[in-house]
């Protein structure tokens, strides 16, 4: 068992913890509130220019920050760099191609393929190739007195390394989420930007809130039933949206499953905040800090590829199932048709589409309704995933520290980890 003390300097890093997961889901609701406006009525090409306006502004700003103190006698570690940015790379890369290049057989646009086998999923795998040779890397640096580029006593213990896995899953299942209902909403649902910005309000600020507030739990709950209760509540939230989906919009039933999930996300994400921080010593914080930012870039990336990837899979399959089963949509009209590229598309476009063909006004109706179906069942097959993969994140989450409440390790406990039988 974990000896612990109550810390007060530990409760100042949750609040603060808290305060950074609120600015972030803060700054979640004005990127769908601006985005929807400007790509709504000014365009998405303007509204980039604004983006590279802000960033500017932002670079300059920098400028004013404290600086800080380097140490001369720390050398950067190349080799784990190139290592670390290899494996992020590629397994980056790799999901985000998976569309265009191919599950597992090469697309005609893939850039190459290993004997008809997709380039996608060849750089995940040596993508976290290059992850463990990384940690592997790192022990030996460590062990030879050297610097590593990430000091492995951040991710050394199970609650630790349960933290990261519980960390990379709720943040890849908000990317998702965040992918799925827009998709919903203006491709199923034919609705504008703007209105799903506006959609999606609910969900951000109840991030926002929870963020904030979860902190008032601290002296009542351990981090261990938080995590699960977090999880279970993602879990209801999938699976309830995946029921109450509908090709009419139903604002009540969608909105109460956003902001459900948005309760279970935004405590989560603050509570492992703090986990990974009140585990290590301050002297590690800025390793808990690279370790939290690559964590969740690289969640955030994987979790909308993965679902993107997820969605247009279903939805081919589910499409070329009903039109192969369906005795209008014959075998001459489907050869007019790409029936190799399947994705998402409005109503609308699939009718404009079908103009081009020699399709009757009875075989586009029946394309249209095959679409609308295969649309809705795609998707909510893919929330049940979505849930599926959330219930599973109980498992880490159920290996997270389970001090008593109000207990924050201190420094000296977080750096020793004395053991008691």
């Amino acid at each position: 068992m974990l000896r612990f003390a109550r810390n007060d300097a530990g409760r100042q890093q949750a609040t603060t913890l808290s305060a950074l997961g609120s600015a972030r889901a803060a700054a979640g609701v004005l990127a769908f509130v601006i985005g929807g406006v400007f790509g709504t009525y000014i365009g998405w090409r303007p509204a980039f220019g604004i983006l590279i306006a802000v960033s500017a502004i932002v670079f300059l700003l920098s400028f004013r920050l404290k600086p800080d103190r380097g140490r001369p006698d720390i050398e950067i570690d190349l080799v784990g760099v190139a290592l670390a940015a290899g494996a992020i790379i590629l397994i980056s890369f790799g999901f985000n191609n998976l569309i265009g290049w191919g599950l597992a057989l090469a697309r005609p646009n893939a850039p190459f393929d290993l004997l008809g086998v997709s380039p996608a999923p060849i750089m995940i795998v040596i993508g976290i190739v290059l992850g463990q040779a990384f940690l592997s890397w790192t022990h030996r640096q460590q062990a030879a007195g050297k610097t590593p580029l990430l000091a492995l006593e951040v991710i050394d213990s199970p609650e630790e390394r349960c933290a990261v896995y519980a960390l990379f899953t709720v943040v890849a299942l908000e990317a998702a989420l965040n992918f799925t209902v827009p998709l919903y909403i203006q491709i199923v649902q034919g609705r504008s930007p703007i209105a799903t910005a506006i959609a999606m309000m609910p969900f951000n600020l109840t991030v926002f809130f929870s963020a904030m507030l979860i902190v008032n739990l601290y002296d009542r709950l351990t981090p261990r039933q938080i995590g699960r209760f977090g999880f279970a509540l993602c879990t209801i939230a999938l699976l309830w949206l995946a029921f109450v989906v509908r090709n009419d919009w139903s604002e009540i039933p969608v909105l109460f499953g956003l902001v459900l999930f948005g309760i279970g996300q935004g405590s989560l994400v603050t509570l492992l905040f703090n986990v990974l921080v009140t585990a290590s010593p301050k002297v590690l914080a800025g390793d808990v800090g690279s370790l939290r930012g690559t964590t969740q870039n690289l969640a955030a990336a994987v979790g909308t590829a993965v679902a993107g990837a997820l969605l247009v899979g279903l939805l081919s399959t589910i499409a070329l199932g009903k039109i192969t089963a369906s005795p209008v949509l014959t075998k001459e009209l489907q050869s007019q048709v790409d029936l190799d590229n399947i994705t998402f598309v409005s109503n609308d476009r699939l009718r404009s589409v079908l103009e081009a063909t020699s399709g009757t006004p009875q075989q586009v109706e029946e394309a249209v309704r095959v679409n609308t179906e295969a649309r809705l069942r795609a998707l909510k097959i893919g929330l049940l995933i979505m849930a599926g993969l959330a219930l599973l994140a109980v498992i880490p989450a159920g290996q997270l520290p389970n001090y008593r409440p109000g207990e924050i390790p201190d420094d000296n406990a977080a750096g020793h980890r004395e053991r008691t039988s």
